[in-house]
Parts: C-alpha cells; structure tokens; sequence
C-alpha cells in the first residue's frame, strides 16, 4: 500500500524535471505574490490615506524588525520541511509523522514566544534603529497588534512548509489567496471605513493570518495521507526535534544576520529622513515583485532536492539545480527589465509625493539591474540544505552578505552620507557570497557530507 501511494501521489522524484519544476513553482510564486499583496495592501492603503508617515511605519520601520524576530524561528523550522522532504521521498511513514507533530510543537510554542517578546521589545528596537518620532506614533501601535498574531503566523508557515515538503504547493497557495482577500476588505473597512489608521491595518493582518492558520491546520488534520495531523500526537520527539535544529538552526542565525545587516541599513536610510524612508517602503514592495520568484525558486529545488536525496536520486538531484538555475536566471532578467521600464508608475501605487517617487525610481534603477548577481545565493543554499547540508552555506552567507554589509555601512557610508554609497552594498555582497557558493558547490563534498551522513541517519 505504501509502496503505490509514493507511486501514484510522488512525481518529484520521476518524470521530466523542468515540467515537474515548473508544476510546483508555479504555485509557490503566485501564492506568493499573494502573501506580497497581503502586506502590499497595507502600504498602499495607509499610503494613500493615512500619510507618508503611515507608510514609513507600517513597511520601513517594522518590517525589518518583524523579519528580524520571526525570521530566526521560520528559518529554524525549515529544518522541519527538509526532514519531512526526505523520509516522504524515501517512504518512512513513521518518521514523517514524528516530523510533523514535533514541526507543529514548534510552531506553537515559537508563536508564543515571538508574541510576548515582540511586544516587550517593540518600541525599544525602534529607538535603536532612530526611527524618527513622527513615524515612531505610526509604528508602535501597529507592532504591538501585529505581534499577537505570532502564533497562527507560525502554525501556518509550519503548516505550509509540511505540505509543500510532500510536494503539494497548491493547498498554500489557495490559503493565501482567502487571507489576502480577508486582509484587503479588512483593511478596507478599518482604515478608510472605520478611520482606525494604522491600527485598522494591524487589525486586519492578524484576522487574516487566523484565516489561513485555520485553514492549513485543517487540512493536515483531514487528510488520510502519511502526514495527517492530530492533536493528540503534538509533542517534541528528542531526535526529530535534534536533526531539525542541526539543519534549521544555521537557517535561523542566517535569517537574523540578514535582518541585522537590513537593519543597519534601515537605520542608515532613517537617517536621509521621512521622505528617503517612505521611498525605501515603496521599492521594498515593488523589489518584492523579484524576490517573491526567486524565494518561490529557492522552495522548489528546496522540496524537489530533499525529496530526491531522500530517494537516493542522487544524479536527478544535480539535474535539477542545474534546471531551476537556468529558469531563475532567465525570470530574473525579465523581471529586473520590467522593473526599470515600469518602476515609477509602480511606485504611484504607494505615494504620489515628487521627492518619494524621484528617490524610489533612482533606488530601483540602482539595484534591479544587479538581481542577476544573487540567484547562485538561493538556488545552491536551496539546494544545499535540502540534502541536509545548512552549516556551510549558512557561514558563507554570514561571511559574504551580512558582515561584509555591516561593515560597508558602518565603515564606509558614513564618510560620504549619500543614499547610493549606502545601497550599493547589495550587489557588492551578491557578486563576493555567489562566488563562494559556485566554488563550494562544484567542488562537491557537501553531498558526499551528506550521504553519509543519510546512511548513519536513515
């Protein structure tokens, strides 16, 4: 019976590999695109009619400190989706179901712990990042809501990534899409409705994650397959719980050293004042456009890799990094074209201030260009940790981004203070990190790492 549900229901690990890509891309991305609407329809809204100030908060202001704070427990929980990915793609029904009940014990008690330390730390984080006090009014209130959502944010990025481990990337992006619609009629109805600024916002974010938690938790408590949920199995097994940290704690750390470094810059783009900071909030919406289909790519070989490693495929395994480096090469120059052609109007969306737009136009034509130079980043670090392998790309990451970024901004903006010596940081980490991937990549021990390690660890 086992041996037939992997036949019928597994074709990551069969057929042609860019179809089967492109078939569980697919809805990732647009699930994506509307978790990026999700947050997109804030910005807009309180944009256009609460203020400038608004705007700088609810994206500029909180954002990184929201990436900084569930970013290190969504990272450490990956580790979940990859252990999931290989005992689903090589049959072991018992292991999965440990996998998932100790991912859900995650997801539960991180929400907590995100809820009660996001709103103790809020309005001291901010003050480090010299958020200004026109934008610290917007931007206190909105966190302190925003943060008692943690932990449905939490069950349905872990219940997310369960699914997509098994291959099915549809079910996320249905949910997505009834959370988007919750949170745009929401923010629709508390803030030009009901007046309640950024608060309405918040409001309608939160509603709109349980929306989705609701949803992801039901179906995994529904299904009849080998990763059915129930509640009565939620617990922390020891040596689950083990491997999915020694894989998702690197993943963690990095996703915090990315915020800290986003962070720095943030406090730097602070400083060029309201108008540089609501620029920087408009083209990180638009920007997301990009990295939506890039991150969508790094979760597919992610899956697909997993999966494939799991099944012993070790030659599929290659075959399909080298596929989906193709395809996100070719997307990225697409849409780093259309993004300088089409990047004012796009910002029109958010603000119709001169000074705004004249900002975030020269922002994007600086770094759209250079998206090229990032995709060796996330499709070999995808691939990677897919086969169990997170330490090493995580330290080059660290090493090549983030501190090398920490150290431009700290080091060298402050003797020219101008907004493109600042930014020009990113496609200079870029080009340095994606030289180390290639060179660690094609030398090839981190596979051999990882079988054996695969054959010490069934």
């Amino acid at each position: 019976m086992e041996k037939n549900h992997r036949a019928v229901s597994n074709c990551i690990t069969e057929g042609v590999i860019w179809k089967q890509l492109l078939l569980f891309f697919f809805p990732i991305v647009l699930g994506t695109f509307f978790q990026q609407l999700y947050n997109t329809a804030d910005a807009i809204i309180v944009g256009q009619y609460v203020g400038k100030e608004a705007l700088a908060a609810v994206g500029g202001a909180t954002g990184v400190l929201i990436n900084l704070l569930v970013g290190f427990f969504v990272g450490v929980s990956s580790g979940a989706s990859v252990i999931i990915a290989q005992h689903f793609g090589a049959g072991r029904r018992d292991d999965v179901s440990r996998a998932v009940h100790t991912a859900v014990a995650m997801a539960l008690v991180s929400g907590l712990l995100l809820t009660v330390v996001g709103i103790a730390l809020s309005e001291q984080i901010l003050g480090w990042m010299s958020t200004p006090d026109e934008v610290m009014v917007y931007a206190l209130p909105y966190l302190r809501i925003y943060f008692l959502g943690m932990i449905p944010q939490m069950m349905y990025n872990i219940g997310a990534g369960i699914l997509r481990a098994v291959g099915d990337s549809r079910s996320p992006m249905v949910f997505l899409i009834a959370a988007t619609m919750t949170n745009i009629v929401l923010d629709i109805m508390c803030v030009m409705g009901m007046r309640l600024g950024v608060a309405g916002a918040a409001i309608a974010t939160v509603a709109s994650q349980v929306i989705s938690a609701v949803l992801v938790t039901y179906t995994l408590m529904r299904t009849r397959r080998i990763f059915k949920l129930e509640l009565k199995k939620i617990a922390f097994d020891p040596r689950t719980l083990a491997r999915i940290v020694h894989i998702g704690l690197p993943a963690g750390l990095q996703s915090v050293m990315y915020s800290l470094s986003n962070l720095i810059i943030q406090a730097g783009v602070n400083g060029f004042g309201t108008d540089v900071m609501a620029a920087w909030t408009a083209y990180g919406k638009v920007d997301g456009l990009y990295w939506m289909m890039v991150s969508a790519f790094g979760v597919a070989i992610t899956t697909f890799v997993g999966q494939n490693f799991g099944a012993h495929q070790y030659e599929r395994l290659k075959k399909s990094v080298r596929i989906c480096m193709g395809m996100c090469a070719g997307v990225t120059v697409v849409l780093s074209s259309v993004l300088v052609i089409f990047g004012r109007p796009l910002l029109t969306m958010f603000t119709n201030d001169p000074n705004v737009l004249d900002t975030g136009y020269n922002i994007i034509c600086l770094i759209a260009p250079t998206y090229i130079t990032y995709i060796s980043i996330e499709i070999l670090s995808g691939a990677m940790r897919g086969a169990g392998d997170s330490l090493i790309p995580t330290i080059m990451t660290l090493t090549g981004v983030c501190l090398l970024r920490v150290f431009w901004v700290m080091g060298v903006v402050p003797r020219f203070h101008e907004l493109n010596v600042l930014l020009i940081s990113y496609p200079l980490t870029w080009v340095i990190t994606s030289v180390m991937f290639i060179v660690y990549y094609m030398r090839g021990r981190w596979l051999t790492h990882c079988i054996a390690t695969q054959d010490v660890n069934p």
